[in-house]
């Protein structure tokens, strides 16, 4: 295009316009700048649009007036890779901003890392990472801009506070886990031997807190971690400190040891070698260890736990704790409305090797070693049939009311018997709490309200002296009532979350298989298998429940 010529300076590294009014014939246009730009390959330069623009305006009013008078401007230059750094608020990690250079340079990763140590930043420098980005960077339009953490710091970690160790197992957890023979082989009638302590035996070990770990910054500041802090035994039942080791905790009678929420307890154990005509009924406040069998329509109650090395047949065992028999329960058909003739009620967890016939109640979970059938469970947790981690166990031909999740190897039977297991009961008990929660915050929201506009309305006038200590009272009332109010929306929250969790908790799990006649219930939402299902799970999802397969 005549009158417009392009100008660059090696040496101040720009990109002049000259345009001669006189000399051209029609009206320049910025594209037409532009145009001549990349036909002189100056396209990678840094072009400055607000300057291109003026200069062509003032330039086609110079060629309208007829002013020859030339107009030049500095429309473009050369820029070398741009490089920032941002440092997080905790000063934890550093990141490296760079814009891709208009023609110029490109830096390389140790002129990086000597830019960043200019910055402050000292530590934790990758330069995996910064080669990285230079790489994405080097064929990247002009002007672009890329963003990598390059440095990281590393957090203190603090120490950890003194930690019990159980120096017994509970009975539970012994019957849970089978016992391993030389060859490393599981098995499942060894359950080893019913723990009983002796006066003076260790049962609970404290260890000390640690230090913890030093951090750093990237700015190469050390970080110094909390140390953790030394915990108090929680006294149980007939234990005691040591009197060689401040660390240990000893028993101080010979008894059953249960340890639970960091508190270990000595039940005072009451042995005998089987439960029948011969040695009566046995009711004890403590626990009770049976080493035999329990006969038919003998009753057996402790406030503890109560362990039975043996079968129970058609009996009551009622504790206060949980209830384990290492081998099995079987009731016989009774005339009476309950017809069940075996009733196991538990405190806390139940286990038993195999049942049929039996009446179950724990507040806890229910653990079944293999098979479970013509039965009624009722558990405040979750119930389980077969070996953990992975039941395989058989359960059929039952009534079941729980609050978490079932799982078996197999659920229902080929015979099309009927597994009945309702979920209703857990989820309303959340909604009545949420439900008497909401009539107390809806009702405290309103008198919440109406009396900080009063108090506004008081502190906002002038009062007698003689009444301040009045209206003082009755901020502390307001502030009280404030503070019952925000427990009170916490809570209803945290029933929120609490019913949430429920919902994806319940569950059916068949480990081997799935026989028509096994239903599901919670509330109006049932479920019910019309054919057999390979391995696969129930659960309720989105107000439905759904079938999965397992993979």
């Amino acid at each position: 295009m005549k009158g417009i010529s392009l100008e660059y300076n090696s040496d101040t590294q720009l990109l002049t316009l000259l345009v001669q009014p006189e000399d051209m014939q029609t009206e320049v246009t910025v594209d037409d700048v532009k145009t001549l730009i990349e036909e002189a390959h100056y396209e990678a330069l840094y072009l400055s649009a607000d300057t291109l623009k003026s200069t062509c305006d003032k330039a086609n009013l110079y060629y309208k007036t007829g002013d020859v008078t030339p107009v030049s401007a500095n429309i473009a230059e050369l820029r070398h890779a741009e490089v920032n750094f941002r440092i997080s608020d905790d000063n934890l990690s550093a990141t490296v901003i760079l814009t891709a250079p208009y023609g110029g340079r490109m830096p390389n990763a140790t002129t990086i890392r000597n830019l960043a140590y200019k910055a402050r930043i000292k530590r934790g420098i990758g330069m995996r990472h910064i080669q990285k980005l230079l790489d994405e960077a080097e064929c990247a339009p002009p002007g672009k801009v890329f963003e990598c953490v390059i440095a990281r710091g590393l957090p203190p970690r603090n120490g950890k506070n003194s930690r019990f160790i159980p120096l017994v197992p509970n009975a539970l957890e012994r019957v849970l886990k089978p016992q391993t023979d030389d060859s490393d082989k599981t098995d499942l009638r060894n359950l080893g031997d019913i723990i009983c302590v002796k006066k003076g035996v260790p049962v609970l070990r404290r260890t000390p807190p640690t230090e913890g770990r030093a951090g750093f910054d990237v700015r190469g500041s050390v970080l110094t971690p909390t140390p953790g802090d030394w915990l108090e035994f929680k006294m149980g039942k007939n234990t005691e400190v040591s009197r060689e080791d401040d660390n240990i905790l000893v028993s101080t009678l010979s008894g059953m040891p249960k340890y639970r929420e960091l508190v270990m307890n000595i039940d005072e154990t009451f042995i005998c070698n089987g439960v029948n005509v011969g040695s009566g009924h046995v009711t004890y406040d403590g626990a009770i260890l049976v080493n035999g069998d329990v006969a038919e329509k003998m009753i057996v109650k402790a406030t503890k736990d109560i362990t039975i090395n043996g079968f129970v047949e058609s009996a009551t065992i009622e504790a206060g704790g949980d209830i384990i028999i290492t081998e099995g329960a079987m009731g016989k058909v009774t005339d009476n409305d309950n017809g069940y003739g075996c009733t196991l009620i538990a405190g806390g967890s139940i286990h038993v090797q195999h049942g049929q016939g039996l009446d179950i109640k724990a507040r806890e979970n229910i653990t079944v070693g293999r098979q479970m059938a013509y039965s009624r469970l009722h558990a405040g947790g979750s119930i389980s049939v077969g070996h953990l981690p992975t039941p395989m166990g058989n359960l059929f031909a039952c009534e079941i009311a729980c609050k978490g999740k079932v799982e078996a190897g197999t659920l229902g039977a080929i015979s099309g018997s009927t597994l009945k297991v309702d979920f209703s009961e857990g989820l309303r008990e959340l909604e009545e709490k949420q439900n008497t929660i909401k009539e107390m915050l809806t009702q405290l929201r309103e008198n919440n309200l109406r009396h900080r506009e009063k108090l506004d309305l008081i502190t906002q006038r002038i009062y007698h002296k003689e009444l301040a200590d009045k209206v003082a009272e009755a901020k502390a009332l307001f502030n009280n009532e404030t503070a019952l109010l925000n427990w009170l929306e916490l809570k209803s929250l945290e029933l929120k979350k609490r019913k949430e969790d429920y919902l994806q908790h319940i569950r059916l799990v068949a480990n081997k298989r799935l026989y028509a006649g096994v239903s599901a219930k919670l509330n109006n939402r049932n479920w019910r298998s019309d054919k057999e299902y390979e391995r696969c799970v129930v659960s309720y999802t989105d107000h439905q429940w759904q079938y999965d397969p397992l993979v």
